[in-house]
């Protein structure tokens, strides 16, 4: 069922060396992805120092916007499932300066606690 979750808007996880292949060249010298999930064309990327979000726009994809968002902008998140044996969960992120939260949705492949903790392990620093 994975093309399926795709298409919903799910995220799924994308091996590191296939993020750089695809995703390296808005890497700062030196910078490195440490873990990297794709959602249908979009991917949400997490380095060192930052959190990266690809968002590809329009039909042909030809417009991309890449958001930098340093952790340290980062004020709060949560994570949001429905129980145990839910399919679905999201990440809701709240950056500096912004009233509303940046909403991810993930599949049940990519284990939601695994990427809380990876955010949380980022912002504590």
């Amino acid at each position: 069922m994975g093309i399926f979750d795709g298409l919903l808007g799910n995220a799924s996880s994308m091996s590191i060396e296939e993020a750089e292949k695809e995703y390296g060249y808005i890497l700062a010298k030196g910078e490195n992805i440490e873990t990297a999930y794709k959602l249908v064309r979009d991917m949400f990327i997490f380095t060192p120092k930052r959190l990266i979000l690809i968002d590809v726009q329009g039909f042909t994809g030809k417009k991309v916007e890449v958001n930098s968002i340093p952790y340290r902008s980062i004020i709060r998140f949560a994570v949001e499932t429905a129980g145990h044996f839910d399919l679905d969960a999201e990440l809701k992120i709240w950056i500096s300066g912004q009233q509303a939260p940046i909403v991810k949705r993930f599949n049940k492949s990519v284990n939601i606690y695994e990427v809380q903790a990876i955010l949380a392990q980022a912002i504590a620093g």
